[in-house]
């Protein structure tokens, strides 16, 4: 899934983080200038060629359209719509918008992206200039001001001097959120300051290959959100993602000011291993075997990841300032050898929760619960069978665990899951199903291919149900929706899972020219959308998601982060069914078990802490505008403070009440995250949740395993049977 449009430091902030690399910059005077190299030109045209040939909805994007660009990659520098003006807009409109399709594709041109940053940058420096003359006046925070905090849909100011009026309530605000922290007025002024002295120093920093990434994926994203170009380097961290394992060394890292510190130990990692190397040690140079060390203090984050990573097998050499070292002078030489680290975090893992009997004297019930976070295969050209894992082989795995322990009955949880490699999504159904289809696929020039399961063994057959939330995206809505058309599960969750019906495939650059191969620089690659797929009864998932049989209250529902409120999101539509041997739940079945949810969710207490907490959510979303008089705002404060403080005494009220359970992974149990000591801790946060596989009082998951039972215990009377087998579960088992 995409992030959302940035906000207004995020954008600096984030930029820096970017790969640099390919573009070149020369200095004039005290303005940078960029330019583009042949490859990244020759990239450039190749992008817009591609997506023109190939995408899945190239037909409705016209040269035309391209103007759009102008305005897109404005928001993408300038987020919340503060540092542009109206007028800005206009003249690049003029000056852009007509061209940028011929620029583009024909000529390899994209200076448009560096002459529409540097006005950017002078913004941003006369405002942040701006700001720093009005940190030494004084502030009045009794007035009735008010200031909108998400500006991503505003207009931009329309000249300069409705740029300052913005600006003075933008100031306002930064102090006044500051003061409710516990700072004085002139240590509010300080914290603001030092903010945008830091956005300076990555504005500072930002290259033309980090404006070239943006600017191209702006382009891609005219033909869908779920298009972009990767450069090498963003490139390698996607594919680090979606096969969860990486060579280095097993430390997430992070910046102090302007130095890198070790934020977290991964466990089982070669730091975790050798010892050496503790959380908030700061790295002040890197070096290879044999080589002399280079200083990382002030370098971006990006690069000093890229120093730290390498072949596995060799030699990283680390100048450390140890955490606990009373003399800041002090240097410890390190020495650490890379090798693969597992991302296990995203790996499934299975719990069994006992679920008391509906009398005293009755025996508890055992249920399972698989977590799968993402859809991944690990296998490489190489790797044994103890290397190899993937999402559809792990959950198998689990399966046989859980039976071996006599679970009742199983729920997948697929919240939070975004999806990931398609085929792992189809293999992951075909465990529950006999033959048949489960993903119908359909590419731009109307060709439908029907994909699904050819083994008609059935690793399960049990009572099933399916856990989904609005982040449930992709593949994850696939399975979800294939079970449900099946009637092989009954979905329970957020009213919609994210809506995301498309398909996407990532394409190297070398593989788009001859030419590339043949380049000393690296270059990148392009992701985009070649189809889209439909259930099998013939419904797309687009737009709509998969909506469950039993809806429970959520935030989520609240929130801004479906395929419907992505731009350019593609259209819902349906094709004919496929021949499949299933067919939804009968009402019989979905009706009692609907009813005695809903009945709980009247009931039990957990469901008022939920609806308390959705209620305060929705309040706080309605408010487009904070007020900026202090007195007001430490009045809301209070009750906000207080009402945390109530939901946080019923959360561990509630959480007592949870089901016991015994967690099972694939392999060793994963050690505890060795972490970096918080600073400024929040006292409202659940830090002990950090490292729990299942969180206290995670009311859906414990509603599903209700509704599961009462599934189970629907199958018992055969009176309610509407096939020859019995709820949830499958015709037969192999």
């Amino acid at each position: 899934m995409n992030s959302p449009v940035r906000s207004v430091l995020a954008v600096a902030l984030g930029l820096a983080a970017l790969i640099s690399g390919v573009g070149a910059q020369t200095q004039t005077g005290d303005r940078r200038q960029f330019t583009t190299s042949t490859t990244l030109g020759q990239e450039a045209s190749a992008l817009t060629k591609l997506l023109d040939e190939l995408h899945y909805n190239h037909d409705a994007v016209k040269s035309a359209d391209y103007a759009n660009v102008v305005p897109d990659f404005m928001s993408e520098l300038d987020g919340q719509r503060l540092f542009f003006l109206g007028s800005d807009r206009t003249k690049f409109a003029a000056a852009y918008g007509r061209n940028i399709y011929y620029n583009v594709s024909f000529l390899s041109n994209i200076d448009a992206a560096y002459e529409i940053f540097y006005v950017y940058q002078q913004r941003v420096e006369a405002r942040v200039a701006w700001i720093f003359e009005k940190l030494g006046q004084d502030f009045d925070f009794s007035a009735a001001d008010t200031y909108r905090r998400d500006r991503k849909k505003a207009d931009w100011p329309a000249d300069a001097t409705a740029s300052d009026e913005l600006w003075m309530r933008r100031l306002k605000f930064e102090l006044v959120e500051e003061i409710l922290n516990k700072k004085t007025t002139d240590e509010a002024k300080t914290v603001v300051r030092k903010r945008y002295e830091r956005m300076l120093k990555n504005l500072g920093e930002i290259e033309g290959n980090d404006l070239a990434e943006l600017f191209l994926t702006t382009i891609a994203k005219l033909y869908d959100p779920h298009s972009s170009y990767f450069s090498a380097a963003t490139y390698e961290d996607f594919g680090i993602q979606m096969k969860l394992k990486l060579v280095g060394i097993g430390a997430v890292l992070g910046l102090d000011e302007d130095t890198c510190i070790v934020r977290e130990i991964v466990p089982g990692g070669p730091a975790d291993l050798e010892r050496q190397l503790k959380p908030n040690d700061k790295i002040i140079a890197v070096a290879e075997k044999g080589q002399e060390p280079v200083e990382v203090v002030g370098m971006k984050l990006r690069k000093i990841v890229e120093k730290i990573r390498g072949r596995k097998g060799s030699e990283v050499h680390l100048t450390v300032q140890p955490a606990d070292a009373a003399d800041s002078s002090v240097r410890k030489q390190i020495v650490i050898v890379r090798d693969t680290v597992k991302l296990n975090s995203a790996r499934a893992r299975a719990g069994v929760f006992e679920l008391p009997g509906a009398t005293p004297d009755a025996p508890t019930q055992k249920l399972g619960v698989i977590t799968l976070p993402t859809f991944y295969n690990e296998a490489e050209e190489g790797d044994t069978d103890s290397d190899r894992s993937s999402a559809h082989g792990d959950v198998a795995k689990l399966i046989e665990l859980l039976k071996a322990q006599g679970v009742q009955g199983i729920t997948l949880d697929l919240r939070r899951n975004g999806g990931g490699f398609l085929k792992e999504a189809i293999d992951l159904a075909g465990l529950f199903i006999s033959k048949g289809p489960v993903v119908q696929v359909k590419n731009f020039s109307g060709e439908i291919h029907v994909d699904g399961d050819k083994d008609s063994k059935i690793a399960y057959s049990g009572p099933l149900a399916v856990l989904t939330d609005r982040f449930s995206a992709s593949a994850s809505e696939i399975v979800a929706g294939a079970l449900q058309n099946y009637g092989r599960a009954i979905v329970i969750g957020d009213s919609s899972t994210h809506g995301k019906g498309t398909v996407q495939q990532v394409v190297e650059m070398r593989q788009i020219n001859r030419s590339f191969a043949f380049s000393p620089q690296k270059t990148g690659a392009v992701k985009f959308t070649i189809q889209k797929y439909y259930l099998p009864s013939g419904a797309s998932t687009q737009l709509k998601g998969v909506v469950p049989d039993i809806t429970l209250p959520s935030i989520e529902d609240y929130l801004e982060i479906g395929e419907a409120d992505l731009p350019r999101a593609l259209i819902w539509d349906s094709i004919a069914t496929s021949k499949f041997d299933g067919a939804p739940l009968d009402s019989k079945i979905v009706a009692p078990l609907k009813a005695a949810s809903l009945a709980r969710q009247e009931k039990l207490d957990e469901f008022a802490y939920l609806r308390k907490n959705v209620e305060w959510f929705k309040a706080r979303q309605e408010q487009k505008t904070v007020s900026l008089n202090l007195d007001d705002r430490q009045r809301q404060k209070a009750a906000d403070d207080a009402f945390r403080k109530e939901m946080k005494a019923e959360k561990e009220r509630i959480a007592q009440g949870d089901y016991p359970f015994k967690t099972f992974y694939l392999g060793a149990p994963p050690a505890k995250k060795i972490k970096a000591a918080k600073k400024d801790s929040d006292e409202d946060e659940d830090d002990d949740d950090e490292n729990e596989t299942y969180l206290k009082a995670d009311v859906h998951l414990r509603e599903a395993l209700r509704v599961l039972s009462d599934a189970i215990e629907l199958g018992r009377n055969r009176e309610r049977w509407v096939s020859n087998h019995a709820p949830l579960t499958a015709r037969s088992g192999g």
